[in-house]
């Protein structure tokens, strides 16, 4: 499964994988329409350009070969035999004996270090990020017909051994084990390999943080993200429209990101990968904010990207369960994250004041404006773009509510 240029996934040509993981079939309309997550394009078109927009003074596509060669697949035991390998071990490759150094634990800590590395800058309170450069949002306009793109599993190897290749060149990668969903009974655990430390720090605020024993005893992922987000995919590829694509193969339980420094891939792909494998337990896996009042009713708000889940999800007066994603099952629902990935255009604490003080050490600002240098931050500057994001750890909020309701009283 691959998003080729715009952030949108498409399925592979592999036959039914491990544990009857069957593949997915798509068709294209002649008249796609893509959906979610549209806005003004950023202005923007390098590294400097971007950094001096958010500092206030105070892609060609490539024709697809119709032919494609014969490629035999790896065996079942070789895919095991990857999946059991250590992180430092699956990155070595024939010109390194070890892999990069791993790190690991809460991003957050050495939040004072990103001051001194191009790309990353540090308020009194948050960590800012330039995010994706001019890819600050899932991009529509490059998708074709049906936003599945297929690719054969060759293809998905050739973008995976480049990503692959790539993060075991740097001196370092940050490994993030984590989980999806609340409900433990049908919790998914995730591994995500990014080569930044932004990307890291975004996926620990977003997932479930595990405790130091549910860590210690992680063993293998059930699903695994290779980021290799700042180097671009090979535009002569087949199936390449252009040099950024994001691969997601169901049948390996992998992704592979390049191309493209929007953390929101990796959120929107593990909810693509939530949204295959949840319905295979008779379990709806929901775009949609969710609170609770103090009486026990529970509401869900659905609305695509940017329609205002977070803010009415976030009501002071009703118990959060969570912003963007759930599960609905006969044990109740459950938030999918452990975090809150809010717009914050136009923020102030008197319009929503939960919000405003849930942004505290360690969140990460995306695409803000911010003054050079006393590093406040101006919300309601448009400058980047309108899609100014914050990703922040849910439990931050004083009305934050156990995410598994065993018993739902419908209203």
């Amino acid at each position: 499964m691959a998003a080729n240029g715009n952030g949108r996934v498409s399925t592979t040509n592999g036959d039914t994988g491990r544990n009857g993981l069957a593949k997915i079939q798509t068709q294209k309309s002649a008249n796609g329409v893509c959906h979610d997550d549209s806005t003004t394009p950023v202005k923007a078109q390098t590294i400097d350009e971007l950094h001096s927009l958010q500092k206030k003074k105070s892609a060609p596509t490539t024709p697809i070969n119709p032919m494609q060669g014969s490629f035999a697949a790896i065996s079942e035991d070789e895919r095991r035999k990857q999946q059991l390998q250590s992180i430092s071990a699956s990155l070595a490759s024939l010109t390194r004996e070890t892999g990069p150094k791993v790190v690991k634990g809460d991003p957050a800590r050495p939040t004072s270090e990103p001051a001194r590395v191009v790309a990353h800058h540090v308020s009194p309170t948050i960590t800012a990020s330039d995010s994706a450069l001019k890819f600050t949002h899932v991009l529509p306009f490059s998708c074709r017909g049906s936003p599945n793109i297929e690719m054969d599993e060759h293809t998905f190897l050739v973008n995976r051994e480049r990503a692959v290749d790539y993060l075991n060149s740097l001196d370092k990668v940050f490994v993030n084990d984590q989980f999806l969903n609340w409900d433990p009974e049908n919790r998914i655990k995730v591994r995500i390999v990014s080569a930044r430390a932004y990307h890291s720090l975004f996926m620990h605020n977003m997932c479930i943080r595990p405790t130091p024993q549910e860590l210690e005893n992680f063993g293998t992922p059930d699903f695994t993200i290779y980021n290799a987000g700042q180097f671009p995919c090979n535009r002569y590829t087949h199936y390449m429209t252009s040099s950024t694509s994001i691969d997601l193969n169901l049948a390996r339980r992998e992704m592979v990101i390049l191309g493209t420094q929007y953390a929101g891939e990796m959120k929107k792909g593990l909810f693509s990968v939530m949204h295959y494998l949840m319905p295979k337990r008779q379990i709806l896996s929901l775009h949609s904010g969710c609170n609770m009042g103090k009486d026990g009713d529970v509401a869900l708000f659905f609305g695509l990207s940017g329609t205002g889940k977070t803010t009415l999800s976030t009501d002071h007066n009703r118990y959060l369960i969570g912003d963007d994603e759930h599960c609905w099952s006969d044990n109740g629902v459950s938030n999918i994250e452990g975090g809150c990935y809010a717009k914050c255009i136009d923020l102030s604490r008197e319009k929503e004041p939960d919000i405003w003080n849930a942004i505290k050490f360690g969140t990460v600002l995306e695409n803000v404006v911010f003054d050079e240098h006393t590093r406040e931050v101006d919300y309601s500057d448009k400058s980047v773009t309108e899609n100014t994001r914050a990703a922040y750890p849910s439990n931050t909020f004083p009305m934050l509510k156990s995410h598994v309701l065993r018993h739902i009283r419908r209203t």
